[in-house]
Formats: structure tokens, sequence, C-alpha cells
């Protein structure tokens, strides 16, 4: 049965990091994998970015020539082929931007999702009309695109999916929930989603205290994306475009980072009394 968050450009990317990965801890070059698949250097380089699409055969022998064991090597070769289903986001494609489709692809294949935000509520956790509130006046997004935009990023979100909910796990600053994002009726039903959210065993969040001045969120926000049958990415997203982490070390890196940011924030039941106290607030202010 095809996967309802299938994506085929995604899982080239993820099986041709995993090709390029295995080849090179194994120490050989491109040259020498290719006479694996008696081909040239160039079509290893396609399958290893992700540009041609790797087939379950091609996946299996180059892996076991580079030592991989039995167990990674089926696992890989069963993602290869799924690679022919269709792109669950293809509604949504004409005001998804190229750079952030892979993104999208990759997201919806994860297993599970870390993420540091410094000013906004992630993705995840955005009611309609907190979205709606953020593309008021945006520079990238027209205002006749900004519905489509929305439905979009609600498409995505999967910690309420039934079937294979997105574990998720995520640091937000103290002052998120004091940006009054849309108005105050917006923003206080957008705390008592976050609430509501907060009771399902699939979601963490916590959220910093202004008070710890120092902490490992300082260099910039991030994500961590975590799957079942693939390695981990890290990805970082600028204005007009993203970085993709994909040296493991780094990624090792950022997972120590997302942990120890959770262990200097409040925890989920301190973080719950934070936000409900922002609700409390916005309550008594709309009843004045």
């Amino acid at each position: 049965m095809a996967d309802h968050r299938s994506d085929p450009s995604a899982l080239r990317f993820l099986i041709g990091h995993d090709l390029r990965t295995a080849r090179e801890r194994a120490s050989l070059k491109q040259t020498e994998a290719a006479k694996v698949l008696s081909c040239s250097q160039a079509k290893i380089n396609y399958l290893e970015t992700g540009k041609t699409q790797q087939k379950p055969g091609e996946v299996t022998e180059l892996l076991r020539a580079y030592g991989a064991d039995v167990e990674h090597v089926d696992r890989m070769a069963s993602l290869a082929g799924r690679a022919d289903q269709g792109t669950w986001w293809a509604p949504f494609g004409d005001v998804l931007p190229n750079w952030f489709k892979t993104f999208v692809g990759l997201e919806g294949l994860a297993a599970a999702e870390f993420a540091y935000e410094s000013l906004l509520l992630p993705g995840q956790l955005q009611t309609a009309d907190y979205a709606a509130g953020l593309l008021v006046g945006n520079l990238r997004v027209a205002p006749m695109d900004a519905p489509q935009v929305v439905r979009a990023r609600l498409a995505r979100q999967r910690l309420a999916d039934d079937t294979k909910p997105l574990r998720f796990r995520a640091v937000i600053e103290e002052y998120v929930l004091d940006r009054i994002v849309g108005s105050p009726q917006v923003m206080r039903a957008q705390l008592e989603h976050l609430l509501a959210l907060m009771q399902r065993d699939n979601v963490e969040l916590h959220v910093m205290p202004v008070s710890v001045a120092v902490h490992d969120g300082l260099d910039g926000d991030f994500l961590l994306l975590d799957f079942d049958e693939a390695q981990s990415i890290g990805y970082i997203e600028y204005p007009t475009g993203a970085i993709y982490v994909q040296d493991q070390d780094q990624v090792g890196a950022y997972t120590l980072s997302a942990d120890r940011l959770c262990a200097a924030a409040l925890s989920s039941s301190e973080s719950a009394d934070a936000i409900a106290a922002r609700i409390e607030i916005l309550t008594t202010s709309s009843e004045d």
C-alpha cells in the first residue's frame, strides 16, 4: 500500500545521502564505486545526489560492496522500492518554494522531529489563524496565495495522525508566548491548542525562560529529523533557502544541543503552567 506521506524526491535524497556516507566510510572513491555497477562516475554522483532514482538492485550491490550489514542493505533497498510513489504535497506545489519542497517531503517521511524556535511557534504546532497571522504583510507570500500556504502548513501537521503520528519535541523561547500573532483571541486559541497537543504522548514542549541567559540555542534555530530506516538529518533555514546537516558527527552535536536545551528549559508541566498563565491573562483582558 502506498505511503500517504510518500515523496520520491525526498526518498532519493535520503538514499543518496546514505550511499555517499557508506562509500566514504568504506574509503572508496566514486570511480571505484562505479566499477561495482560497471557504470560511469557521473552515474554514481547522480545516485548519491538523488538526481537519479536509485533502483533496489543498485542500492543492494553498492552497499554490499561498501561492507554494510545485511539488515541495513535490506532497509535501504526497501526504501528504493518505494521511490516511484506519488508526492503527497503535490496539490500545494505552486505555493511551496523549490528549496522548501525537499524539507516538506523529508518531514513527511520522518518518524520524529525536534525543533528549537526562538521567535515563532513551530509549524507543527500552529493553528490556521496563527499561521494566517504570520503571513500578513509577508514579503515572500502574495496575499492571494496566503490561504493555500496556510492549508499546506496544516497539511504538514502529523501530531494527531491516527496512523503514524510524528514524535515531536520542541523548545521555544518564553517570549514566543507573549508575541500576539493575529489578535488576542487568535493567540488565546493558539495557546489552548498547545495545551491540548501537550496532552498527547507523542508531543513534548518546553519553554525556555528569559532567566536562562545563555544556552545552546543562541547560535540559531534548528531542526532535527529522525527516520526509521535512514540516518538523521539536521535542518537550518534562512529566509531564501536552507542548509541540510548530513555529516553524522555534526548531527550528533545538534542532537546533544537538543537534549541540553530541553534540560535547561522548563519541564513539560512547568511549560504547561506558563502557557496556562498567558491564557488567563488574555482571557481576563478580553473581559475588561
